[in-house]
């Protein structure tokens, strides 16, 4: 049964209601807090992108290819392509040697409002490169050349590098890779069904990856998650929970479509899953926000960036306070 998380009120009245559910998991991988049902089954959607890119990182891409640490950085990304993005987008093209048709990710206008105003009025066209994966799809073509995998049908379940992947996040997840469940995701990639407690599991790994076994998976983690947080505007964009949440040096996190969002904590040792059922995100920092509270964080500047970005109090266009937001929820702690 879905849980009332959030409360949307304008005036005295109840507008807007956000149901879910929240799981928190211990160094240890237990459910340690809980909101709703932690076994809670969903797709991933991108919060598994970190994990997908692993697979090159492990082969260490950034030394086949003259990567930089931006353009590393935005293979973990849902970016809005903003201009440096997509500068960084272009670099990446040309240093692979590939046409952006190969990318299967279709042809979009940014989601950066902005960005896609500026083109619309330039009359400049839709491209691959705007989709907001492309970055995944870049990293991943790069790793199929560097490995010697072709290129055609790198998007199917079958193809070689989608299975190193599967087999990766099954790893980080501590969960049956024939269990996953598999559907295609809106850029044209497997995407992957599993419990909220399964997800934290992974972002545990990010958090605290001394936690995996393998070398190289191990090696591969610690520099994704290191990259995301020097390099945050790359994740997401200006104004955005990824990019703002990712300042914190403790933090490693990354949302992903239909209300899923994920993020471990180093020094405290836990990792969060957590789905909003209608599939919204503009509540989800009011939740991260909540949640950090509830848990006694300590570094109050991080709570303040996520109510910067979904305000307790909301105004209209005139500047007037016309409403509240409220976390309504208060996470269970099991012993």
């Amino acid at each position: 049964m879905n849980k009332l998380l959030v409360q949307e009120s304008r005036g005295e009245l109840v507008e807007c209601e956000y149901e879910g559910h929240i799981c928190g998991i211990s160094y240890s991988g237990e459910v340690l807090y809980k909101f709703g049902n932690p076994e809670h089954v969903t797709f991933m959607r991108s919060a598994a992108k970190p994990i997908q890119a692993i697979p090159a990182f492990r082969q260490q891409i950034g030394e086949r290819y003259p990567f930089t640490d931006k353009e590393l950085t935005i293979m973990t990304a849902s970016h809005r392509a903003e201009a440096y993005q997509v500068q960084a987008l272009e670099s990446m093209l040309g240093k692979i040697g590939i046409g952006e048709d190969e990318l299967v990710c279709h042809s979009t206008y940014p989601l950066n409002a902005q960005a896609r105003h500026e083109l619309v009025a330039q009359g400049k066209p839709e491209r691959h490169l705007y989709h907001n994966c492309s970055g995944k799809h870049l990293g991943i073509l790069a790793y199929c050349k560097s490995k010697g995998y072709s290129t055609e049908g790198y998007a199917e379940p079958n193809h070689p590098v989608q299975q190193e992947i599967l087999a990766t996040l099954a790893m980080l997840a501590e969960y049956p890779a024939d269990q996953i469940v598999i559907a295609i995701d809106g850029c044209g990639f497997p995407v992957f069904g599993l419990p909220l407690h399964d997800m934290a599991k992974a972002y545990l790994k990010f958090a605290c990856p001394e936690l995996i076994e393998d070398d190289a998976t191990r090696a591969a983690v610690e520099q994704i998650g290191k990259l995301m947080n020097e390099n945050s505007e790359m994740v997401s964009g200006t104004g955005l929970i990824c990019s703002t949440l990712l300042r914190d040096s403790n933090i490693v996190a990354k949302g992903g479509a239909k209300g899923v969002y994920c993020f471990g904590l180093r020094k405290e040792k836990q990792a969060f899953a957590l789905k909003v059922m209608d599939g919204s995100e503009e509540k989800w920092p009011l939740i991260v926000a909540s949640i950090l509270e509830q848990i006694g964080y300590d570094r109050q500047e991080t709570i303040d960036s996520m109510y910067e970005l979904c305000p307790r109090q909301f105004t209209n266009g005139n500047g007037t306070i016309v409403g509240t937001n409220k976390a309504v929820f208060e996470l269970e702690l099991l012993s």
